[in-house]
Formats: C-alpha cells, structure tokens, sequence
C-alpha cells in the first residue's frame, strides 16, 4: 500500500523498543486523572483541512514475530472506521499505539496540532474515592483549566495601561480567542449535557450521588465512557465499547456518535452497532492493514471477492512456478539450455509468493446432544414477584414457555432479567407461583459458570470430561473455534482470563445433555466466527432456550418471542427482535423509558383523583406547537394500524379455529392428535392477539 498523503502533517517519529518517546518528537504523554480512561495527546503539528491523523509504515513484533508490518493510513475529521481481523490479529494494540499507550516497533505516528485523542481500552483501572456525578465531571477538567486561564487574562488586561501598545492587543485577541472556545465548549450548561449522557447509558437520576465502588464492573465501565464521550475529543478511540451496554444504550450510543462531529476508530463483535456507525472498514489481515472505504457489509462482500481473486492468482502463480521447476528439472544437466536453465532459477528466486487472505475454512458444527423430551410448558410463572427490601424488581409476571420455543429476555439493566433467571433456576426466593415442567433439565450460563470450573485441569482435559461420543474425536476442533487452538488447550484453568473461562464455561455447557438451556450475555466474549457457531448450534437444538442478551444480530432470527421486562412489568411480544424494536420505535426505547416514568402513578392516586395526572391536566391540542401536533398525529395514525392489524388477526384466528372445530366434531377428527394440538396451538394464539389487541387500544386511547 501506497503511503499517503502528508504535505501538512510533520510526522512524529518513534524509536523502537525504547518504550518512551524521543524529546525531539515534541510528544505529549497520556494525561490521565485518577486512573481515568481519558487518555489524551495534543500533537503540536500544523494544521490540515482534513487529515487529523496519519500513520505511516507501523510494524509491531512480539519475540521476534511480526503482528503486523508497514501499515499506512489517514484518518480524517468525522471519519467513522471500524477495525477489524481475527483474534490476536493486533486490533487492540493499534488502538493502544495511536493513544500512546504503546510503542511499536517502527513506524511513525503524525497529528495535528492540537487535536485530542480519547481511548476506551477493554480494561482499566477504575476510581472509587467518589460519586457518579462527581466522578463524571472530571471529564471537563479541561474546561475548569480554560476558564482559570481566561480569568487569568482578564485580571491581566485589568492591570494593565499600556492599551496602544502590540503586546497589549496580543493580550485581548487571546483573550478573545480562549474566552470563545470556552463558550463553544459548553461552559454554561454541561451539568446538563452530564445528566443526559448518564441517563442515555442506563443511570437513574437516584444513582448520581451514589459512591462509585458501589456499581459493578459493567456500571463502572460506563462512568469510563461517559466521560469519553463528554471529554469531546476530536477522536475516539473504542475498544470493545458495547460489552457492558445493554440494547437500549447501545442505541444511544450509536445516535450519540451519529451526532457527534469527532472521527471514531472501533472495535467490536457487534456487527448490527459495527453496521450503524461505521462506514470505513480497516482489515488487519496476513500482518497488513488494507484499507475498505466502505461500511462492514460491503466489507465483508468485497473481502470474498478480493480472497477468490487472490486465490486464482495464487493458482495461476504456483502452475507458472511448477512449469519453471519442471523445466530446470528436465534440462538441468544439458548443456545446451544452461542459460535457459539459469535464466529460470533466477526468475523463479524473483518471484514474490502470493499471499491470500486469511479466513477460517474449517467447517465446525456443533451439534447439543440428544436428551429426553420435557413437559409441554418448560416454564410457567403466575403472578411472580420480586423485591428487595423496598425496591420492587418486577410485579405480577405471568408467562408460559412452550416447549421448543426460543425467547428472549430484554431491557434496561436493572429490571429484572437476571432475577427472573435466578427463580426460574431456584437460586433465590419470590412471591407468587413458578412452575418448572415435568422432565426439564436446565443448562445455565452465566458469568459466574465461569468460577466454578476446576483450576486445576487442563483447558482439554474439561471438555474431554463432558464430551461423549463422535465429539471427542472433534474436541480440538471444537476449542480451536473457541479461540483455544494449539498450544492454549493445554493450558490449566487457573492461569486463563476471566474472558477466556467464560468461554470455556460455554463449550463446557453445549456438550452437556438439557433440554432447557438458559444463557446470560453468552456473547460478550465471543468474536464473530464463535457467535455464529454458536447460533447454528443453538438454531439446531430443538430443545427450549431462554437468551438474555443484548446482541441484536445474534437474536435476529434467533428467537421468535421476546419479553421486555420495565417498570416492573414482564410484557410479551411475538415476533423476532427486530420485530420487537420495530414495534417500539413508535417512540425510541429512551423515549419508552421516560413515558413510563412520566405516566407511572400508583392506583390511589387515580382512584381518588390526586397525583401528577389529576393535579396538572394533558396540554390541549391548542396548546401544542405544529411539530408537536403532527408528532401525536403520526403517533395516532400508528397506534390505529395496530388495532386495525391486531382486529384482522383476530378474525383470521377464529376462522381457523371455527374450521378445526367442525373437524373436530366427526369421529375422525377427534381422534386426530395433531388437530388437537393445533387446535390449542390456534386458541392460544388467539388470547395472545386479543391482548395485543387490547393494548393497541389502551394506547390508542390515551393519545
């Protein structure tokens, strides 16, 4: 690859393997404020309309072994790149060298002046010593900095009375100048701007002035990316950003940096968030970075026809050696074509091998295996309820899973999924009726499955325990897809990461016979190839399967249910998970979230006619602006489909049940089994369609 670019950017030059950076580069170290995230460089180069960063020949080695070699690129304002290759490829590390926190091992790293970097890395130390809220406005100790600073040159002009002289006016035009960018960065209403990105990420109002070592891990990793994203960095760097976010924050994020003006380089396995925001794709590949200025999905269709030309340029190229070498064979001893034969050697030893892409050809299929037949309803919960303490989980969960079925559970983190998981399994207490069906076997996954394996075995030796039959024989196959081939199945459990005993855990769980399998965020430290093993073997498995997750593409197509849990209701939705987001961009989830707090009133207060509702009437249409009219407009127009949709399926339901009723009563029909089951199959269906019914209608109504 060409190298690009420059003529207004002066390259920063890094030493190799000295781990620091040379004093001529004019390099400024990481800032980092109590173990902050917000690593930050401002390069002192000369500006560029476009060019904010250029890279020029990188190469990184590790004992001796290249990760990658002569990677050129530029990236530019509001550039949106996803990064992208197979595990262990050198993702990680090149964001970790473009935000200074690694050296490679030659190459150049160039900037422009002044431009701010903010890195996401997958792990980091996190601060404890203070609130959420305080802890999230570190994020704009830039602006406290500035605004000392303009006081500064203010109290400077103040004193001084030498207006005509040039020193004086330098004095006001930097003033102006910082008193300006000051107010372009919000100085006046960033308190808001910090309430609105916490909200945006999952965090109550109520959690602002709690202590920050009493969120988990996942919590605290969001304060981490709340004041990434407040920092306003021209770049943002994000490593894995998605992990702990769960769907309704994810899509904040993908509308957050929609809006906002900094370029983003990525790195994730979620290939719906890779497929919103990115529109550039940067494949490291066989030690070489090739560039895609296209979004992931073209990516991946050009990268397949790149490969087939690589390989029948590879084929083409090892027919022209083969011929080169049969002939030096066959004439190599005859004097009369020694200087053919020599001509040949040399123009063998020029050629350069072709190199193909690397892709991953091993065809691996799991498959669960076979197990006894369960009961008809694996699951059924009546009136189910949780609290701790004062704080009320969820209320009055009624569902019932049918056999086979494939269900999703979803929401904010906090309401509840987890717990629901937790009864099902009978690990805690509940108020209410929980049934599990005769014959079920339960498979669970969840993250702390991976606590509980043996230390002290070998990764091979825990899944040779469990694995039965033909998948012995398949066993290394089966780790290599997991990211455990070679060398890494024989390593013992205690020594792995906490990613890397998850996904032990998993391959452990899918050789064990159940026919309930119940997983808890079973993808999030899984990479793409893992993912779609794992969703063929969980399509293939005709068992029942319970999946909280936040992975939009790995539920698609995946599931055929998905129950949302809110506010401390479990509501049900047929469909499929882009189904279920369809329906509810009547208004966003944010939205949802923020209707339900808003119309959330307990039954006294509409009984006896007090509360927010009696207090403080609904606006009149009057009252509303043009936008705001055409919106509940739009919102009505909607809401009247669904009814309209909801009342056809009824009535298609009760036609088919009528004709199933008439066979039903001759003697024929009523000894047909299958009439019967579907005929129940049609009668719950039905009840399902006259509750969506009824919804559409309440809602309807209140608009």
């Amino acid at each position: 690859m060409a190298a690009p670019e420059h003529n207004d950017i002066c390259p920063c030059k890094i030493k190799a393997g000295n781990g620091a950076h040379p004093q001529e580069t004019d390099y400024k170290m990481p800032v980092s404020d109590n173990a902050s995230s917000l690593y930050v460089r401002n390069q002192n180069f000369e500006s560029s309309k476009k060019q904010m960063i250029s890279i020029e020949h990188l190469s990184v080695e590790f004992s001796a072994r290249p990760l990658f070699s002569d990677a050129c690129f530029v990236v530019n304002k509001r550039d949106r790149i996803a990064l992208v290759g197979k595990n262990g490829a050198g993702k990680s590390t090149m964001l970790k060298i473009i935000a200074g926190e690694q050296s490679p091992s030659s190459g150049t790293v160039a900037m422009q002046r002044d431009v701010s970097v903010g890195y996401l890395p997958q792990v980091m130390v996190l601060s404890d010593d203070t609130t959420l809220l305080a802890e999230t406005e570190k994020a704009f100790g830039h602006i406290h900095e500035l605004q000392t600073h303009v006081e500064a040159l203010h109290d400077e002009m103040a004193t001084r009375t030498d207006y005509n002289s040039a020193s004086y006016m330098e004095l006001v035009e930097a003033f102006t100048r910082e008193s300006e960018r000051l107010e372009l960065m919000g100085a006046q209403n960033y308190r808001a701007e910090i309430e609105r990105t916490l909200q945006g990420l999952g965090f109550e109002r109520s959690d602002f002035d709690r202590p920050t070592r009493e969120f988990s891990g996942g919590w605290r990793m969001r304060i981490e990316l709340a004041k990434l994203l407040l920092a306003r960095h021209d770049v943002l760097l994000l490593d894995e950003p998605t992990n702990h976010l769960d769907i309704e924050s994810i899509r904040w994020l993908e509308q957050f940096l929609a809006r906002s003006g900094a370029a983003v380089i990525l790195v994730s396995h979620d290939r719906a968030f890779i497929n919103n925001v990115t529109q550039r794709t940067l494949e490291i590949s066989c030690g070489k970075v090739i560039d895609y200025r296209v979004p992931y999905n073209e990516y991946v269709r050009l990268r397949a026809e790149r490969r087939e030309a690589q390989l029948r340029a590879y084929e083409n190229q090892q027919k022209e050696m083969a011929d080169i070498r049969d002939f030096i064979e066959r004439f190599r001893y005859k004097p009369t074509k020694a200087v053919q034969v020599q001509s040949r050697i040399k123009q063998l030893e020029k050629m350069v091998p072709i190199e193909i892409d690397e892709v991953d050809n091993t065809s691996l299929h799991l498959k669960f295996p076979p197990c006894q037949r369960s009961g008809d309803f694996p699951v059924i919960c009546e009136g189910v309820g949780k609290t701790y303490g004062d704080h009320l989980v969820f209320n009055d969960v009624n569902l019932r899973i049918r056999r086979g079925e494939k269900v999703a559970f979803v929401g904010r983190n906090g309401e509840g999924k987890s717990t629901l998981v937790k009864c099902i399994m009978g690990e805690i207490p509940f108020d209410g009726s929980l049934t599990v069906g005769h014959g079920v076997e339960i498979g669970y996954y969840a993250q702390n499955q991976a606590q509980m394996l043996d230390e002290n075995l070998t990764v091979f030796d825990t899944i040779d325990y469990v694995a039965r039959g033909d998948v012995r024989l398949k066993i290394r196959d089966i780790l290599g897809a997991f990211m455990f081939g070679g060398e890494a199945s024989e390593k013992k459990v205690k020594v792995l990461s906490g990613g890397e005993r998850s996904r032990l855990a998993m391959i452990r769980l899918l050789l064990e016979p159940m026919n309930l399998l119940i997983l808890d965020e079973p993808t999030n430290h899984l990479d793409m190839r893992t993912k779609d093993v794992l969703k063929e073997a969980i399509l293939a498995f005709d068992g029942t399967v319970i999946i909280v997750s936040h992975d939009r593409e790995f539920l698609d197509g995946l599931v055929t249910k998905v129950y949302e849990f809110g506010g401390g209701k479990v509501r049900e939705h047929i469909g499929g998970i882009y189904d279920f987001l369809q329906k509810k961009d009547i208004d966003t989830l944010d939205a949802l979230h923020t209707l339900q707090e808003q119309t959330r009133v307990t039954p006294s207060s509409h009984a006896n006619g007090h509360g927010p509702a009696a207090d403080k009437p609904a606006p009149s249409e009057g009252a509303l602006s043009y936008a705001e009219q055409k919106e509940l407009a739009r919102q009505r127009r909607k809401l009247e489909q669904a009814v309209k949709d909801a009342e056809k399926r009824i009535e298609d339901l009760e036609e088919a049940i009528a004709d199933i009723e008439a066979k039903l009563s001759t003697p024929e029909g009523a000894a047909d089994t299958a009439l019967c089951t579907q005929y129940g199959t049609l009668k719950k269906e039905l009840e399902e369609a006259e509750e969506a019914w009824s919804y559409a209608l309440d809602a309807m109504e209140q608009k």
